[in-house]
């Protein structure tokens, strides 16, 4: 781990290096491509140009995931971060922007006089201009970021000692829905032992809903979850000096109602062989590459998941239309 940036003595950047023997780039790209059927981890979606995109897809007026999670923070922020009685610190998954936090950040600085925020993010440079511009916004907030993948920072151990009080986790915009089943338990389970008993973790999931309406929300008219989808290939093309057609890749959206979840890929127009880093991967025309699963959850999904976690399911919010819910779970 390295200080990339110390701004004030309320910002500083961490940067957290891959664990030992941990796969990188390269091998998990290229694996992923060879096996059958080829499928690339959705976390690679997130570098500095997908999460902007990222971004620019949360205005959608098809991608209503953000207007109903915000909604709730709105109507309901003043109640979250009072359940479990102050003083708090927050320690969030894959902070982003910050847009939604910074509901919760100012309610929490209505009955705390500080508040230290701790972010994840995959991307250095979310972080960096995310934060600088929270801690320009609130004068009680210091912040501690931390670039680098979920499951090396939290298994980092000097990450609890950054939290001296109570601790409100959060992992929102439905992120959770992001990962297989086993592996979304195998990181909440690894988040609960950086927590205490008695510390929250603040969910927000999609809730299950018609096809149309879902499929919609990952494929909008204008494109931008397809640019999204397709950077990958761009960004293959530049860490590993690939040569990726982007434009031969096709985004295709197709809801899976017996697995709950919405499944992106990128499908090959035509037959393509594509040579990256000493490897080459041939692609058949039509032959797809899954790059995103996006569960769905009931509330009851979520409670099984949260016990299995070590959680106990304490409240449960719902936006207006019932399309999104927040839950808060607290550290058994």
């Amino acid at each position: 781990m390295r200080t990339l940036t110390a701004v004030s003595d309320r910002f500083e950047l961490m940067e957290v290096q891959r664990a030992p023997g941990a796969p990188s780039f390269a091998s998990e790209v290229i694996e992923g491509l060879r096996s059958s059927p080829k499928r690339l981890p959705s976390k690679f979606l997130y570098d500095d140009v997908g999460s902007a995109l990222f971004d620019a897809i949360t205005q959608l007026p098809e991608y209503y995931l953000t207007r109903a999670e915000t909604e709730i923070l709105r109507d309901w922020g003043w109640q979250i971060v009072r359940v479990l009685e102050a003083p708090l610190d927050f320690l969030e998954l894959g902070s982003g922007s910050a847009v939604k936090t910074r509901l919760l950040i100012g309610e929490a600085l209505r009955v705390q006089d500080k508040l230290r925020y701790v972010p994840i993010d995959i991307s250095k440079e979310a972080l960096r201009s995310s934060s600088l511009a929270l801690v320009d916004a609130f004068a009680g907030l210091s912040i501690r970021a931390y670039a680098g993948d979920y499951f090396d920072v939290l298994a980092h151990k000097g990450l609890r000692r950054e939290l001296d009080r109570k601790v409100l986790a959060m992992f929102m915009g439905s992120n959770i829905g992001n990962y297989e089943p086993d592996e979304a338990s195998r990181l909440l389970s690894l988040l609960g032992r950086v927590l205490r008993p008695g510390d929250g973790l603040l969910l927000g999931t999609d809730l299950k809903k018609d096809r149309a309406t879902l499929e919609l929300a990952y494929d909008d008219p204008v494109g931008v979850t397809a640019a999204f989808d397709r950077n990958v290939l761009a960004r293959i093309n530049r860490d590993l000096g690939a040569d990726f057609d982007p434009r031969n890749f096709a985004h295709v959206v197709r809801y899976d109602e017996e697995r709950g979840a919405v499944c992106s890929f990128l499908e090959a127009r035509a037959a393509a062989t594509v040579e990256m880093r000493g490897a080459t991967v041939a692609f058949a025309a039509g032959e797809r590459v899954q790059t995103e699963s996006s569960y769905k959850f009931s509330d009851d999904d979520v409670a099984a998941l949260g016990t299995q976690a070590g959680f106990t399911l304490k409240t449960t919010w719902h936006d207006r239309a019932r399309r999104f819910s927040v839950h808060l779970l607290v550290r058994s």
